[in-house]
């Protein structure tokens, strides 16, 4: 009887509770595709979001919800509707755009200011790097100066969402930081 209340607690997480996430960006960074390439482990065909998409993944021992929400400039003003309760934001930016590098980075520092986000951690997806011309994991950080951020758990993490690359490398960080906190 014990092995089977061991087993139902690594089931649904060492902590027992479904740990909310975010994944943001620009539209056509990838976020959909990073969210089903952690769901099913593929590639996925995918079309622009509208609104957001919603999975429960399980990573390691940790139950997380994702909301990919979608990054079109029509959509981005309703980003922080989705904001409460949740402990990381997965920032996905395509690293070959660099003519909204700047666009990006205000929406970043926008959403770190907001209230509902003051306990979050950041994980940044530098999402694209099989492309030619793809910035570095440091050469955006230091665009985004993310050392500059204090009050935010933060990583930087090169990626690529169509081999999976680099992903579970982001999500080994967040769920180190996430158990580190409880």
């Amino acid at each position: 009887m014990g092995s089977w209340f061991s087993n139902l607690f690594n089931l649904w997480g060492r902590d027992g509770k479904e740990h909310k996430l975010i994944i943001v960006g620009l539209d056509n960074a990838g976020k959909t595709t990073i969210l089903y390439q952690y769901l099913l482990n593929d590639v996925v065909v995918t079309s622009p979001t509208i609104g957001s998409n919603v999975e429960e993944i399980q990573f390691k021992n940790l139950k997380f919800l994702m909301w990919d929400v979608g990054g079109q400039e029509s959509l981005r003003s309703s980003w922080s509707t989705y904001y409460n309760a949740v402990e990381a934001v997965l920032l996905v930016i395509d690293s070959t755009d660099r003519e909204r590098l700047t666009l990006i980075k205000e929406e970043l520092y926008t959403m770190l200011a907001h209230d509902d986000l003051k306990s979050a951690r950041l994980l940044v997806l530098a999402n694209k790097q099989d492309l030619k011309g793809a910035m570095s994991a440091a050469e955006i950080s230091k665009q985004f100066n993310l050392t500059s951020i204090k009050d935010h758990s933060w990583h930087i993490q090169a990626c690529c969402a169509l081999t999976g690359e680099g992903l579970y490398e982001g999500m080994e960080w967040l769920t180190d930081e996430m158990t580190r906190k409880h």
